[in-house]
């Protein structure tokens, strides 16, 4: 076990908990907690939006994935930062100018129905504990790779320093936090890359694949944790949970019956079959879905005003791109150094695993694994803290209704109530693919809260039946998507495809319902719409 982990983890917990705690001594009223009071400056909201956005599917789970199926995946990093361009063109400054604490507060500002604001709650509500969970899962299997503990410890205890910050803090307290931890996330994983790069100079390049596939570097033994088929070279073997096995050095990877991986040259090539669908889906989801994530839209509520939200959004672009660099060459490097992984299918480990992997088990191979562990707690801490704080505040205006005469305590009972379901849920999830989920939550994202942004921003003849046909449509087949592919049996071929990548049919049938809903509701355009769009559009200077 690295002697240096948990004093990192320690660390950047206690840390966490002193800002926290200074960010409470300023945290006083109701719109402290939900907005920090609308008057956090660009670079420290872009700071902290890259903190709360860079979760464990950014910090694990794409190197994970890359290491897995290769350049396939690259849509992923590629469409997270982008996302950013989207919502720089068509959201960040209208959505500031709405004056909106919430995403459901937006649908009464700009359509005036409380029906669609309770829809629109409840998507929140699913969106957000979609994406919470793999949040907590990681902590959980973070915990698991680096301390030998179980599952269930590292979950809760991430769950419960989030839980106390949000409800003690609010806001203001979790922008200061996120700011942090985003630095922190960088640098844990930009200066052990330099390492790892030098030494895979000093080994003589070997090859990231090759015709037969990976081969395990150096002499391992690698524990069996599900029953399984291994095949390597035409010879056969079954193997149970708790067997160990033993390879020499040279020896190559096998394929395992219960992981899909793509082998050999394959990984460096696009897949044919279906490439194409699961590729454009991917793009629609990950591009769009960013601006309907009601953890993100929040932090542009924060800004003093839309200028500022459009400067924000150009800063995080650059924080955002940046980072996503690094992931990539974790994935690469993994196939090299910790192939064992694609035989026990925990890919998702690789970022924490390479470190001592390549640079070995002395002291700088173990203080640079106890650094990126402490990035991958602050990817957990930081994301979760950004999520907890949004479905929270939607719980606090819209389900205790504090908003009519509510207070900070009632802020607090939100936090409580939010945080429940994820926390059980984290536990009896822990084999699920972390950047899968949270794919799934930016198709469901991107199928119901982006069409009804872009329309109601852009286009003055949405309507609220129109609005809420689009989000049952579109929103509601991602979300049965979501629910068969996490709960259901296992599908193959095309169905596999529509179901696993859904939102190349569900985004256009969520713009295509709305639009024609509302053209058919014609009657029921609120009739201060051009108000309200003036509203949304005029810069504050031109506003008497």
């Amino acid at each position: 076990m690295n002697p240096y982990v948990v004093p990192g983890l320690v660390l950047v917990v206690l840390v966490t908990i002193a800002i926290g705690a200074y960010g409470l001594r300023v945290s006083r009223t109701t719109s402290d907690f939900l907005v920090a009071s609308r008057s956090v400056s660009p670079s420290w909201n872009a700071a902290a939006i890259g903190g709360e956005y860079l979760s464990a599917a950014s910090f694990l789970g794409v190197a994970g994935l890359i290491l897995r199926y290769g350049v396939d995946v690259l849509w992923y990093p590629v469409g997270f930062a982008a996302g950013y361009l989207a919502l720089l063109l068509f959201v960040a400054a209208p959505l500031r100018r709405s004056g909106a604490f919430t995403l459901p507060d937006f649908c009464e500002v700009r359509l005036r129905s409380p029906m669609l604001r309770r829809l629109a709650t409840v998507f929140v509500i699913f969106i957000g504990c979609l994406y919470l969970v793999p949040q907590l899962q990681g902590a959980g299997l973070t915990f698991t790779t680096v301390t030998g503990g179980t599952y269930t410890w590292g979950a809760v205890v991430v769950g419960l320093v989030v839980t106390a910050n949000v409800a003690l803090g609010g806001m203001r307290a979790i922008t200061f936090v996120q700011a942090f931890q985003y630095w922190l996330k960088l640098t844990a994983l930009a200066v052990p890359v330099i390492f790892l790069v030098l030494q895979w100079q000093a080994d003589g390049r070997p090859a990231v694949t090759s015709p037969n596939g990976p081969v395990f570097p150096a002499a391992t033994t690698v524990e069996i944790h599900h029953d399984a088929v291994l095949r390597v070279d035409g010879a056969v073997r079954t193997v149970h949970s708790g067997d160990s096995v033993t390879f020499a050095a040279g020896d190559p990877v096998p394929e395992v019956s219960t992981v899909d991986v793509h082998r050999g040259a394959d990984w460096l090539l696009p897949a044919r079959e279906g490439g194409l669908f699961v590729t454009y889906s991917l793009i629609l989801a990950t591009f769009l879905g960013t601006m309907g994530l009601p953890h993100v839209l929040v932090r542009f509520y924060t800004n003093p005003d839309g200028a500022s939200a459009r400067r924000t959004t150009l800063v995080v672009l650059g924080l955002v791109g940046v980072f996503y660099l690094l992931p990539t060459l974790y994935g690469v490097l993994g196939r090299i150094y910790a192939p064992q992984l694609l035989m026990t299918g925990r890919t998702d480990a690789v970022v924490l695993v390479l470190p001592e992997a390549a640079l070995g088990s002395g002291t700088l191979g173990r203080l640079l694994g106890a650094l990126v562990t402490a990035g991958a707690l602050a990817a957990f801490l930081s994301t979760s803290s950004g999520l907890l704080t949004s479905v929270a505040g939607v719980v606090y205006t819209d389900v205790l209704h504090a908003d009519r005469g509510g207070s900070v305590r009632d802020f607090r009972l939100a936090t409580l109530l939010s945080a429940a379901l994820p926390l059980t849920l984290s536990v009896y999830v822990a084999d699920l693919d972390v950047s899968r989920v949270v794919g799934l939550a930016f198709a469901v994202a991107a199928s119901s809260f982006c069409p009804l942004l872009v329309l109601g921003i852009w286009w003055r003849r949405l309507t609220d039946v129109g609005a809420a046909a689009g989000i049952l449509v579109g929103g509601g087949a991602a979300m049965v998507a979501v629910l068969v592919t996490v709960l259901g049996p296992p599908l193959s071929g095309w169905p596999a495809r529509f179901v696993g990548q859904p939102a190349a049919w569900t985004v256009p049938l969520a713009f295509a319902v709305m639009v024609v809903g509302s053209l058919l509701t014609a009657r029921r355009v609120p009739r201060d719409v051009g108000a309200t769009m003036l509203r949304l559009h005029a810069p504050e200077s031109l506003r008497l």
